[in-house]
């Protein structure tokens, strides 16, 4: 019929029919309206059977409650880098981000989601799993423990704000009291679990390094023992310096020896000149000869002793005067003059002339024999300076070996008791993390009820819209005059009510 009224209506003017038309109707926007309310029976069907089962889902869904709190994160003293070894990056720290993320990631941890259900209780939080995994065998209990920590990291939220120190926490729950309750016992078990997780424990590794030190170094001490036993020596550096000052003071007492030799030398010298212009010898003293005086007293006594019983006159008293005159004028002329006894000894400054030069002989004697000492011992330090000088780059190295293993079990030492007393204030302590707000019963609830009945009413009206689409498409034939117009490229003159069979 289609194609005998193509047939009619075709001017030799007319562009030909198109080929492609059947199957394929053409609709225009005002189609739409018309064709889809004729299809709003079947619309309104699959409306209402999707909206009411969403409807009805959205009912069964009960009213949660979310406890939140917060955590101030500081640096605390786990963060601090303290190397095993050495002292390379001592001291190093984390950034406040890098820090709010090390403590994010042990809050997101599963192990402290168990360790709180484990201390709580699993039925004092999801009583259903906790009536399961009690009546559950063991093999099945991991499971079900599993399971309770996979939901309630699924109803926790831990965040962060970058360059912010505070981490935000919330739990989702169906009874406040038991989000509230849940939460707390989540931060308290999050402070001791963090110490296990931050805090090192006592290295074996760190006792086993110090203990092979503590064996090198008894070795060690044991080979410095042996030189020093070996080559006769107390204490090498002190020897080596004891040496070096006595070779100083021997090389200062030769050169003052030297000059007292030669000092005491010239005096000798000087004494053997003298000596040799002093007589060995000299007069002690001479006696005086008074015969004559003692002849003459003796004459004028006994003229005296004849004028007591002669006149002057008398020859007694005349020969008299006449001797002692002679005897005084042989006195005058010096004819009765005789030397007296003399007595010679030795010269008191030949003699002291000759003691000190005695003394001088044996001074350079005991200065020639000292000198030669002090060679002989000079020439003795030398040599067992020269010897220790051999022996120094041996001693050099046992002593560096050993100074070595000192500074090692030492640090080791330090670093043991430092670790270990770390250990313990960080045990004790969470300064560095503080609760800023601890998590109560929320007053208002939440649900889920209104945005699943809008979804739900959404989703009705989209595919009750893409049910009569689709039935619109489907059906046979053209729907509308103006479409079949469209699709023949013709013009259409009348329509008629389709009859039922």
């Amino acid at each position: 019929m289609a194609t005998a009224a193509s047939t009619w209506t075709m001017v030799p003017h007319d562009p030909p029919a198109r080929a492609d038309w059947a199957g394929r109707p053409r609709y225009a926007p005002s189609d739409f309206v018309t064709l889809l309310w004729r299809e709003k029976g079947l619309m309104l069907a699959v409306f209402l059977l999707i909206f009411l089962i969403g409807a009805g889902f959205a009912f069964t869904l009960k009213k949660s409650y979310t406890a939140g709190s917060s955590v101030l994160v500081q640096l605390g003293q786990e963060y601090v880098y303290e190397p095993r070894a050495g002292d390379a990056a001592r001291g190093a720290v984390p950034d406040v981000d890098g820090l709010v993320a090390s403590e994010t990631e042990i809050l997101m941890s599963a192990q402290l989601r168990e360790r709180t259900l484990r201390k709580l209780g699993l039925g004092a939080v999801y009583p259903k799993a906790g009536a399961e995994y009690d009546a559950a065998s063991a093999a099945d209990k991991p499971l079900i423990m599993a399971k309770a920590v996979q939901d309630m990291g699924e109803n926790m939220n831990v965040a962060a704000t970058p360059a912010n120190p505070v981490v935000r926490i919330s739990f989702e729950h169906d009874d406040p009291v038991v989000a509230a309750r849940t939460l707390n016992a989540f931060l308290e078990e999050y402070l001791i679990y963090r110490r296990t997780v931050l805090i090192q424990p006592a290295s074996p590794a760190l006792e086993r390094q110090r203990a092979l030190f503590e064996d090198r170094l008894g070795q060690a001490d044991a080979a410095y023992q042996e030189f020093l036993a070996n080559n006769n020596l107390g204490d090498f550096a002190a020897t080596k310096t004891s040496l070096t000052q006595l070779i100083g003071q021997l090389e200062g007492q030769k050169y003052t020896i030297e000059a007292e030799l030669q000092q005491r030398q010239g005096r000798l010298a000087s004494l053997d000149a003298q000596l040799a212009q002093v007589a060995p010898e000299i007069g002690l003293y001479r006696d005086a000869n008074m015969a004559d005086a003692n002849k003459l007293a003796e004459l004028k006594m006994k003229r005296e002793d004849l004028l007591s019983r002669y006149k002057p006159t008398s020859i007694e008293v005349q020969n008299v005067e006449a001797q002692i005159r002679q005897l005084e004028t042989g006195m005058a002329a010096g004819r009765t003059a005789a030397p007296g006894a003399q007595r010679t000894g030795v010269n008191p400054v030949y003699q002291t002339l000759q003691t000190e030069k005695i003394q001088l002989a044996a001074e350079i004697a005991a200065l020639r024999s000292h000198r030669d000492a002090n060679t002989a011992q000079y020439a003795e330090a030398t040599a067992q300076l020269q010897r220790m000088a051999e022996l120094e780059p041996e001693f050099t190295d046992l002593t560096r070996d050993r100074e070595i293993l000192q500074s090692s079990v030492r640090d080791f030492s330090v670093k043991q008791q430092q670790d270990e007393a770390a250990r313990m204030i960080a045990g004790e302590t969470n300064d560095n993390i503080r609760i800023v707000e601890r998590a109560s019963p929320p007053p208002k609830g939440a649900s889920l009820r209104r945005p699943v009945l809008m979804l739900a009413f959404l989703f009705a009206a989209f595919s009750a819209l893409c049910a009569g689409l689709l039935r619109m498409f489907l059906r046979p034939g053209m729907p509308t005059p103006a479409s079949a117009a469209r699709t023949l490229d013709l013009p259409v003159l009348g329509a008629a009510p389709v009859k039922a069979r």
